[in-house]
């Protein structure tokens, strides 16, 4: 698409200005890995409506009876992140806007907990949904985007039922960062360094290039109908172009200039990309 608006470039001034430290040292993701490791589990606080489903927090949005479709959204955050408030405010426009009713687990994350006993939670939830014998849609960001494409990965081979759709906002596809040179210097959000430690971090004893953590290296035919987002001046971008390459039913739209989770901004191109995914999830 064409060249950014003024407000996502003014927007991108403040994101490198407010870009974490960790994201580009090792010696400060490491400090920061250690405080996290340090932190005890507790519910978050929000002043939205959550619900307790088997010990796992899951904040909830839109009228469960009757809504006629259902968004399973997993938030991102490198995996060690907390669901915040660009999360609640999207589930909260997702739910209004596509007569939705969605469900936000706050997973696991690391490094005191690993994708696998996420997976065992979100597993859990998903197979609970799927009661309500409605059109499910798998979403996620960032983290939350690489996460639900493992997870469809996950169900396909499992012979789970797919979701009607997937639709995910630039996905992390390999945490082992194999295709270097990354850009980390001219990404405002994301940096190689950080996201390495983080992403071994999640992976615990699985191998970082495996499926249910980077899902690049899966198999991804099969799946659900897919949409995905990606700016062409994020860090990820070159690595969701080779998972999307070659599949037909995956449908990848990129923003010349735009950075990572574009979507999620108050920007003119976020409005553009929610005409797209309302056209994908009530079949317009």
């Amino acid at each position: 698409m064409s060249e950014k608006s003024f407000i996502a470039k003014i927007s991108e001034i403040i994101l490198k200005y407010t870009k974490p430290k960790y994201m580009d040292s090792k010696e400060a993701v490491d400090e920061f890995l250690a405080e996290k490791s340090k932190t005890q589990d507790k519910p978050v606080k929000s002043i939205f409506k959550s619900m307790n489903f088997n010990g796992m927090q899951v904040f909830t949005f839109g009228n469960k009876e009757k809504s006629k479709n259902v968004i399973l959204y997993m938030h991102g955050g490198a995996y060690v992140n907390e669901i915040g408030w660009q999360h609640y405010l999207y589930c909260l426009k997702l739910s209004r806007k596509l007569n939705s009713y969605v469900l936000a687990p706050v997973y696991g994350l690391a490094p005191k907990h690993k994708a696998m006993e996420s997976f065992d939670g979100i597993r859990e939830l998903y197979e609970d949904t799927l009661k309500l014998e409605k059109n499910i849609t798998l979403m996620g960001d960032s983290a939350g985007g690489g996460l639900v494409l493992s997870f469809a990965q996950y169900l396909k081979n499992n012979n789970l039922h797919q979701p009607k759709n997937i639709v995910v906002f630039s996905p992390g596809v390999d945490i082992s960062m194999s295709n270097p040179p990354y850009d980390s210097a001219n990404d405002p959000i994301l940096g190689e360094i950080g996201l390495k430690e983080m992403g071994k971090s999640w992976a615990g004893e699985l191998d970082i290039t495996d499926y249910r953590v980077s899902p690049l290296f899966g198999d991804k035919f099969g799946l659900a109908k897919t949409l995905i987002f990606a700016g062409e001046d994020e860090i990820f971008y070159k690595d969701i172009k080779r998972y999307a390459k070659n599949d037909d039913n995956v449908k990848l739209i990129t923003w010349k200039g735009l950075y990572h989770i574009y979507p999620l901004f108050p920007i003119p191109e976020a409005k553009k990309a929610f005409r797209e995914i309302e056209s994908e999830i009530l079949d317009l």
